[in-house]
């Protein structure tokens, strides 16, 4: 499903799109496509909002995109992402990521006077994969 036109192209910034008029209906609620030019209030909120793209990988691990790569290959999605722990903030960090292990992105779109404090929680650094929690079996009572 995801592929380099799917993230450089017309698919993605529909997405992008549509997450900034959703939160702008969402604060304006009267306004239409067709009457937001003319809100100025609605517009000025509208062009003011900021989205956050996370992706989901096949294996559990997300990551948050900072800013797309401009490499040559076209084989992989390669970005610059957002580090969770501050031991990576000292630098840039550059992922590279094979398409078909992308089972999910979310945008997330928000005004900057009303992100909230508790952002989502970007897995893509931790060690490995949280493990599964089984149930442990009980031993038979004597």
């Amino acid at each position: 499903m995801f592929n380099y036109d799917w993230f450089h192209g017309l698919p993605f910034k529909e997405q992008l799109s549509d997450a900034r008029w959703r939160c702008t209906v969402l604060r304006h609620p009267d306004v239409t496509r067709e009457t937001l030019e003319k809100n100025k209030e609605a517009h000025r909120f509208h062009d003011e909002l900021v989205c956050r793209t996370l992706v989901y990988l096949r294996d559990g691990f997300s990551y948050e995109v900072r800013e797309f790569a401009d490499v040559p290959y076209k084989s992989h999605l390669v970005f610059e992402c957002v580090p969770v722990d501050d031991q990576y903030r000292v630098g840039a960090f550059v992922v590279t990521v094979p398409f078909d292990e992308i089972v999910r992105v979310e945008v997330f779109s928000v005004h900057p006077d009303e992100k909230p404090d508790d952002l989502p929680q970007i897995t893509g650094f931790r060690g490995s994969p949280e493990p599964e929690s089984k149930p442990t079996p009980k031993k038979p009572s004597r």
